[in-house]
């Protein structure tokens, strides 16, 4: 597969430099724009640092807009408003986990998805006012201008391949355009190793270690819960062995686990077969994720032999206060 990864590296190079060269129009919105996106495919911790900036911006004062493409939905017009900073007005199906996801995350912020993220913007400025723009997964989106450019990477990912023979939509060097790389690794010697050679590649102040951290669990409608005593996992997202590996480290033991591909729709006989599983394992809850209990049909769950309870993580930032001085500079931009 290398050499088609190569081939699929060489073309991704080839559009960024068509839109620097300005063969490729970019458009830019009213407002200020802050993208956050990957140069792998999925579990890069993307999501949450979503919705941390989202809530610095709103912290601080400032109308908040988060655009997504709206991926695994079944939406193909131009502009579908997911929330409207006081209700979440589609669901997963219709829009996709991920903003569904944020929408209920994150009150008082509009969610709008759309494969042309200017012209989400652009609906959104008029039907709600200027305010700053987080674009979700947009840092292949060069079609829009941004005003502050972040990245998520593993440390496993300075050595990977472009697909189909890696995990990557673009070479690893792709991340010199970034204003800004947050970096996470499981391994804190990995970390430190990758983050040593990516400031010894862009310059101290452009990388910032993210961490996973719990954010403790709740039922499916949101309420608190306590932890399950055994738990059994179910799980549509990638990389779904961190999950397992964060109960294990709150203390909960996961006595098995179903765990479908990413963005995947959970029928009903496979619940039920999930169901059967936990009781067989003698586990006394399922346990899932947030962006999989979007996609869980309420009535069915509510009606199972085992509670259902959502195990939530957040990302946390070890300079917090330099990414929120560079996230609200970003903010004052224009």
């Amino acid at each position: 597969m290398a050499p088609l990864g190569s081939v699929f590296g060489g073309a991704a190079a080839l559009r960024v430099s068509l839109y620097d060269r300005g063969l490729f129009a970019r458009a830019r919105l009213a407002s200020p724009v802050i993208s956050i996106g990957n140069i792998a495919v999925g579990g890069r911790g993307k999501t949450p640092l979503v919705a941390l900036t989202a809530s610095l911006l709103r912290e601080a004062g400032r109308p908040v807009a988060v655009l997504s493409r709206g991926y695994g939905g079944s939406f193909r017009g131009e502009c579908l408003v997911v929330a409207d900073g006081q209700r979440v007005l589609a669901d997963a199906a219709l829009a996709g986990d991920e903003p569904v996801m944020l929408a209920n995350a994150l009150p008082g912020v509009v969610v709008a998805i759309g494969r042309d993220r200017a012209v989400v913007g652009r609906a959104v400025e008029e039907s709600f006012g200027p305010r700053v723009h987080v674009l979700d997964d947009g840092f292949q989106h060069l079609r829009l201008r941004r005003d502050l450019d972040i990245v998520c990477v593993d440390a496993e990912d300075l050595g990977q391949r472009p697909m189909p023979a890696g995990a990557l939509r673009e070479r690893p060097s792709a991340l010199a355009r970034a204003d800004l790389v947050a970096l996470s690794a499981e391994d804190d010697e990995a970390a430190a190793a990758a983050m040593a050679d990516l400031t010894r590649l862009f310059g101290p102040g452009r990388v910032l270690r993210v961490r996973r951290r719990p954010a403790g669990f709740t039922s499916l409608d949101g309420t608190g819960a306590a932890p399950p005593r055994r738990a059994y996992l179910l799980t549509g997202i990638a990389r779904p062995e961190r999950v397992a590996r964060d109960l294990a480290a709150e203390g909960v033991p996961v006595a098995g686990h179903d765990a479908f591909a990413d963005h995947h729709r959970f029928r009903a006989d496979e619940l039920a077969a999930t169901f059967e599983s936990a009781a067989a394992a003698g586990a006394d809850a399922l346990v899932t994720t947030a962006k999989d209990a979007v996609r869980l049909p309420l009535a069915t769950m509510a009606s199972g032999p085992r509670p259902v309870i959502v195990f939530r993580v957040r990302c946390e930032l070890d300079d917090l206060d330099s990414f929120r001085k560079r996230v609200l500079a970003a903010a004052e931009a224009r």
